[in-house]
């Protein structure tokens, strides 16, 4: 897998987190801020840019939700294997509005 395959596969995880968050509020305004995303990239031991995989998810937040709101600080780190074999796995702390 590419850097740019793996980016594309870290932009899926944000679009899942995203569609997650709008079927659980119903209404991605309550969301106040994003304030921390972990990726975990499915890598080799060589491979050292596990940062730049993160970009995927990182820039399609950035372009929903707009700073200040979509502004998050990142981790990225590299593992031998996750479940499935999937290339890219991530977290995301979110705070929301009340009601």
């Amino acid at each position: 897998m590419t850097v740019e395959e793996g980016c594309d596969a870290a932009r899926h995880c944000a679009l899942n987190i995203i569609a997650t968050l709008k079927s659980q509020l119903g209404d991605l305004d309550r969301v106040e801020q994003v304030v921390k995303v972990f990726g975990i990239v499915n890598s080799h031991t060589e491979f050292k840019h596990q940062h730049l995989v993160m970009d995927g998810c990182s820039d399609l937040i950035m372009e929903v939700f707009d700073k200040p709101v979509g502004y998050h600080a990142r981790s990225a780190i590299g593992t031998n294997t996750l479940p499935l074999n999937a290339p890219v796995e991530v977290e995301a702390i979110v705070k929301i509005r009340p009601e």
